[in-house]
Parts: C-alpha cells; sequence; structure tokens
C-alpha cells in the first residue's frame, strides 16, 4: 500500500491506494467490480435511500485504469492537453448514512484527450499512439465537507466503440474501494464541441451514441452528467456519485 499525504483545509489526510491491474478486454459491463475483481455482473445499482438515491452503477475500470492514482494529487489535470476547458465537479454521497455528502473520500477521475487517447498506454492494438512515459488527464482529489471534488480539465473526445465518458473511482478515507463507475455526456454538448471547436472537429460527431453505449445503455438516466457553458468560455460539468460506505 502506497502512502501519500497532502494538506487539505488545515488537515493531513492520508490517501491509501490498493493498485488496480490494467484490463486488455473492451470496455464492458462484465469486466470489472467496484473492488477490482473480474464479475458478470451488471452492478448492483443498491436499495434505495431517501427519495430516489440510490448506489450509482458498478462500470468497469478498464481498459486503461489510472497505474498509480496516489501518486498524482492534483485538481488541475491537463498537463500538456489542449482542448475546451471543462470543470468537474463530483458530489460524493453515502446511500448508509441516508444519502449525505460523503467527506475524506478519495476520488480518482481519469479519461481520454481531444483525440481518443490515454496516458500511461499506447503502442498497442488498442491505442497506437504511445503516452505509456506521461499521465495527463489523471488526478485525484479528497472530498471536502460537502463531499466535492473538483477538477480542473478538457472536454474529452471519442474512440471507436464508446461515447464520450469520465471514469471516477471512489475510496474510503482508508483506501478501501468504494465504487468504480463512469458519467456520460449530454449529446447536443459533445455536438457542439466536436463540431465548432478547432481542437476536436476532425473527427466530427461522436460515433457511438450514449444509448447504444454499451456502458450506458442500461443506466444512461443515473449516470448522465449535467453540463453548462460553451465553447468559449468553457463547460462546467456536475455529477452526484452515490456510494454505499456503511
Amino acid at each position: 500500500m502506497e502512502r501519500k499525504f497532502f494538506l487539505k483545509q488545515g488537515l493531513v489526510a492520508a490517501l491509501s491506494f490498493a493498485s488496480v491491474a490494467p484490463l486488455i478486454k473492451s470496455c464492458s459491463k462484465e469486466d470489472v467490480s467496484a473492488d477490482g475483481r473480474g464479475s458478470g455482473s451488471t452492478g448492483d445499482t443498491g436499495s434505495t435511500g431517501s427519495g430516489s438515491c440510490a448506489v450509482s452503477p458498478t462500470e468497469t475500470a478498464g481498459p486503461f485504469p489510472t497505474k498509480t492514482p496516489s501518486s498524482l494529487v492534483t485538481s488541475d489535470i491537463r498537463s500538456d492537453r489542449t482542448g475546451v476547458l471543462l470543470t468537474v465537479k463530483l458530489t460524493i454521497n453515502n446511500l448508509a448514512s441516508g444519502c449525505s455528502a460523503l467527506a475524506g473520500a478519495i476520488v480518482d477521475i481519469w479519461h481520454c484527450d481531444k483525440d481518443g487517447n490515454y496516458s500511461e498506454y499506447g503502442g498497442s492494438g488498442m491505442q497506437s499512439t504511445n503516452y505509456t512515459s506521461v499521465h495527463f488527464l489523471r488526478g485525484r482529489q479528497l472530498t471536502d465537507a460537502s463531499g466535492l471534488v473538483t477538477f480542473t480539465t478538457i472536454y474529452p473526445g471519442w474512440y471507436t466503440g464508446r461515447a464520450p465518458h469520465i471514469h471516477v473511482h471512489v475510496y474510503s478515507a482508508s483506501g478501501t474501494s468504494l465504487l468504480v463507475t463512469q458519467i456520460a455526456f449530454p449529446t447536443d454538448v459533445s455536438d457542439t464541441v466536436y463540431t465548432s471547436a478547432t481542437q476536436y472537429y476532425t473527427k466530427g460527431k461522436q460515433g457511438t451514441s450514449n444509448a447504444s453505449d454499451n456502458v450506458f445503455s442500461d443506466s444512461l438516466a443515473s449516470q448522465l452528467a449535467t453540463v453548462s457553458g460553451s465553447v468559449d468560455a468553457g463547460y462546467a460539468l456536475t455529477h452526484i456519485v452515490t456510494v454505499n460506505a456503511a
């Protein structure tokens, strides 16, 4: 277990990481469960708490999970990647506490660049461009008292077989894996970015719709983010991820 420390709100918080082995299969619900073990389940959405609260769907972390997320404690994950500015605000709620905010949770996110490539991987049939030695568009933050983490990034591109998405892995403060999930983008916003932003429009609109995506097709309503803004000013994404941390 690798442990890093960083200062947040005047307190020192320990961030623990349980390594997630890279996956070699395509992204589908059958690949991996929230604790990193292989599973044929589509994920337990949990029992209903107060109102419509339920645990977010469990999804695969692969095939490009962050190899050492504990070394990437940062809120600005852009590195050298260019694209339309995107601010990601995720609120982590806990079903076991009546869907109240979960403070002190560790949240990792990662996604592809404008061309559909991931850092830490490449030089293979799944991704020809070799980015094995860099770590762009990956980061880790600790939730505040409101269960909120904020990342500065770029609007992700798309690649064949998948709709645009962001991967999210939530851990308890002690490093126990609570949930691996994914976040979808509204099609109208993606269409605008991919057809009007100069960094993106060579590929055009996304090749796979949200409805036909093999991750989102049966759970889109609970994984679709709210996105507002513009190409020129940048976009803001907000989304609630619910875990069950007893």
